[in-house]
């Protein structure tokens, strides 16, 4: 049976972001947080009014969380696991990686357990034979260790089942969505294994998996950068529904939110982000790429809750 397509092609807001990344809403406030990653800029948009407030940092905000026991958000920042009291501010908790490895690599996506445990991927720098990497940063006891040395290449969407015995972690230039068994009491993951080849699926045509969310019933949403689309995983790993973007080419992230959980807000990237040499050509074929879109899908699917606050 085909997937059942949903088309989305008016952006919610142009922003014009280089690199949109990691939305994150707010039930509570109706907010949307999300960053340009690229242009090291922090968003908070008011969804029911579409007024917005920037932060601009120093160096680049790669995922956010909302905390548990302070104000603020919590991220992950180019070297490590860091606060956001939202004055345009940034306090590191952790920067654990090596100082040789430092100037070239950086951390990219992460999500939270209901522990408050900061699970977080790091990029690989080919040239240099640095490898992505999975760490776990845990507030309890300041502790940041690398989990899962791979090697991957950029690491990207990850999180759990509704029922935490299964992390889920994307490898994004090898086109693979891991899942693992997990001990939420300990934070210790095992038993990695494939849960969706993508290249097989015949979706590496023109991108990679990017972002992730879940759905109440599961499913796994990737995004897919440069497939101008975003998929639905099934629990056996299938493709049994996307959405597609006609005016973007590179989708990068998704979550759900608004008053029923019911709308999944993505974000996207900018056709000169990560150094396409046909930028402008293709800018002008996805005239839309680097705005924010949202996408209605009442009676269709809601938000799981597959993330959790930050305990730092």
């Amino acid at each position: 049976m085909p997937p059942t397509i949903i088309v989305a092609d008016k952006p919610l807001l142009k922003i014009g972001c280089i690199l949109g990344e990691a939305p994150l809403y707010d039930s509570k406030t109706a907010i949307l947080h999300f960053v340009d990653l690229e242009d090291n800029k922090v968003f908070h948009l008011d969804t029911k009014t579409l007024q917005y407030t920037v932060e601009q940092l120093e160096e680049s905000i790669t995922c956010l969380a909302f905390r548990k026991n302070g104000p603020g958000l919590a991220c992950l920042a180019a070297q490590g696991v860091a606060l956001l009291p939202g004055n345009s501010t940034l306090t590191y908790l952790s920067r654990p990686l090596r100082k040789s490895w430092a100037p070239h690599t950086r951390f990219n996506d992460g999500a939270c357990d209901s522990h408050g445990r900061f699970f977080a991927g790091s990029v690989w720098a080919s040239d240099r034979g640095i490898p992505g990497q999975l760490w776990r940063y845990d507030p309890a006891d300041g502790t940041c260790l690398v989990v899962d040395e791979g090697p991957f290449t950029d690491s990207n969407g990850l999180g759990w089942s509704s029922d935490e015995k299964t992390f889920y972690f994307t490898d994004s230039r090898a086109n693979i969505i891991y899942a693992y068994d997990y001990d939420v009491e300990s934070g210790a993951i095992s038993n990695r294994r494939v849960f969706a080849d993508t290249t097989a699926q015949g979706q590496a045509v023109d991108g990679y998996a990017d972002g992730l969310c879940f759905d109440s019933e599961g499913g796994l949403w990737c995004a897919r950068w440069g497939g101008s689309r975003i998929v639905r995983h099934a629990a056996d790993g299938t493709v049994d529904a996307e959405i597609v973007f006609p005016t973007v080419f590179k989708v990068t992230a998704c979550c759900f939110g608004g008053p029923n959980e019911d709308q999944m807000y993505v974000t996207t990237a900018h056709c000169v982000a990560g150094g396409d040499i046909e930028a402008a050509q293709k800018q002008e074929e996805f005239p839309d790429s680097g705005h924010l879109f949202v996408v209605d899908l009442a009676g269709k699917y809601k938000g799981g809750k597959w993330r959790h606050s930050f305990a730092g």
